[in-house]
């Protein structure tokens, strides 16, 4: 089937796989996933390129030289992106899309439009009386598709409840937290003895859904794309374009990039490699032009007014076709998520944003990094560290032994000080005692030797009054 975008929706459909409840799932087209079992022919090689920029612990050896030498022959190395095509497509494929953003955005919509499939089973609208949450809420719907014998497993996280309350500061915790609970349970998996069925349920892509305000970005809308950049690849969306002209869409995007980078918020962008072809970096510079996606979902089949059935919304003045660039992004946003960059969504994830989590969660944890592991021993060299280390170690001790010889006298002297002091108090106020004491003798032998009396004598002077003995 051809990729032309203007082909008819309903042709080259295929049945696939299961839905979680059980109910068998539409037809999908033979579009977009076939695309993802064509981009693994190079996916080794563009693993390869991202672990190659990331930097590892050196050693003070020289890197090797290489040189290049001409095959005298067929060898074979060259099947190996067909043997990792080979083992992808038999082993099938994991990928988990969040989609974050108020209520009627259009978020179910746009999933169900995506992927060509209703994995977003029709809602019932609550009734008037019924108690609203209150709280961000997070839920999973999970199903297994499949194209061109290419298997997925597809989850869509979604969080309702988001950005719909009064108080919206601590919105975006749970969410958070949900992906670094993803994050956990990989780490689990990671560190268990058999590892042979490890599941990948970490979140690759975050569809995050901007009101269509033609302002600016909120507080709420920067606040979150803040404090989850380095946790997720963020894709931002501007929802229900067809409710803005052109102009304003075009400045709408404009104040939303400049607010970004005001921010330093991280948001995904289609990676380039070297020996790229140039249809293949222009295309990328095409959908790096169109962020934010300026998107519209719709699954109902409509006439348009030349015949054609396509995707889209009928209105009184006129037709919006889901798959025409002209009218939406949803081409391009289409074909940077499932169609061109998958692999890289998953990769990164991988390779970065979780590498970074776990870094720093075991940092936290105490766990370091011995780089002596990564380093030839020269036994030279290990001798001179060594006495280094040694003579650093005696230099060390020497001077806790002065600190402490150091803090020992002065707690003597002090103590000798403390000591004395008490001395001269017991020898002053025995002193003030002696002299008391002679001063006392003294009065008395002055009085022994004047002839009078040591004490007083009592007066035997009568009273007079009028009773007498």
């Amino acid at each position: 089937m051809s990729h032309n975008e203007s082909a008819s929706p309903t042709e080259g459909y295929t049945t696939s796989g299961d839905y979680t409840n059980g109910s068998t799932l539409p037809a999908i087209p033979n579009g977009s996933m076939r695309d993802v079992a064509s981009s693994i022919n190079g996916s080794a090689n563009r693993a390869a390129s991202l672990v190659s920029q990331q930097t590892y612990p050196t050693s003070n050896i020289a890197p090797p030289q290489v040189s290049r030498k001409q095959l005298m022959g067929y060898v074979g190395f060259a099947n190996l992106p067909n043997q990792v095509h080979r083992r992808s497509v038999r082993k099938g494929f994991q990928f988990t899309v969040m989609v974050v953003g108020e209520s009627g955005l259009g978020k179910s919509t746009l999933v169900n439009t995506l992927f060509a499939t209703p994995l977003y089973p029709s809602k019932e609208l609550p009734p008037p009386s019924a108690e609203p949450a209150k709280t961000v809420s997070i839920e999973s719907i999970s199903a297994d598709i499949e194209e061109s014998d290419v298997r997925l497993r597809l989850t869509v996280v979604d969080t309702p409840g988001f950005g719909d309350y009064v108080n919206n500061d601590s919105s975006w915790k749970p969410i958070l937290d949900n992906i670094e609970a993803r994050f956990d349970a990989y780490l689990d998996q990671e560190n268990r003895v058999n590892r042979s069925k490890m599941v990948d349920n970490r979140v690759h892509a975050c569809l995050y859904f901007i009101q269509p305000t033609g302002h600016a970005l909120k507080p709420i809308d920067i606040e979150f794309m803040r404090r989850l950049h380095t946790r997720v690849n963020l894709i931002p969306i501007i929802a229900k374009a067809d409710t803005m002209t052109d102009e304003e869409v075009t400045q709408f995007k404009a104040r939303v990039l400049a607010d970004i980078r005001y921010h330093n918020i991280q948001i995904f962008q289609a990676p380039t490699y070297e020996k790229e072809d140039e249809e293949t970096l222009a295309e990328n510079e095409e959908i790096a032009s169109r962020i934010p996606f300026a998107v519209v979902g719709s699954t109902t089949i409509i006439k348009t007014p030349d015949g054609r059935t396509v995707r889209g919304r009928a209105y009184p003045w006129g037709v919006i076709e889901v798959d025409n660039e002209e009218h939406c992004d949803f081409v391009k946003l289409r074909q940077m998520l499932i169609r061109t960059n998958m692999e890289e969504l998953r990769e990164h994830t991988n390779l970065f944003l979780y590498e970074n989590w776990r870094t720093e969660k075991l940092i936290a944890m105490g766990v370091e990094q011995d780089q002596s592991v990564f380093k030839e021993v020269n036994p030279a060299a290990k001798q001179a560290e060594e006495r280094a280390m040694h003579e650093a170690k005696l230099s060390k001790m020497e001077a806790e032994m002065k600190m402490v010889f150091a803090q020992k006298v002065m707690e003597k002297e002090a103590k000798l000080k403390q000591s004395e002091e008490e001395l001269y108090a017991r020898h002053r106020e025995m002193k003030d005692a002696l002299d008391k004491q002679r001063m006392e003798l003294e009065d008395k032998k002055r009085r022994l030797e004047s002839g009078r009396p040591l004490t007083p004598e009592k007066s035997n002077t009568r009273k007079k009054g009028f009773l007498r003995t």
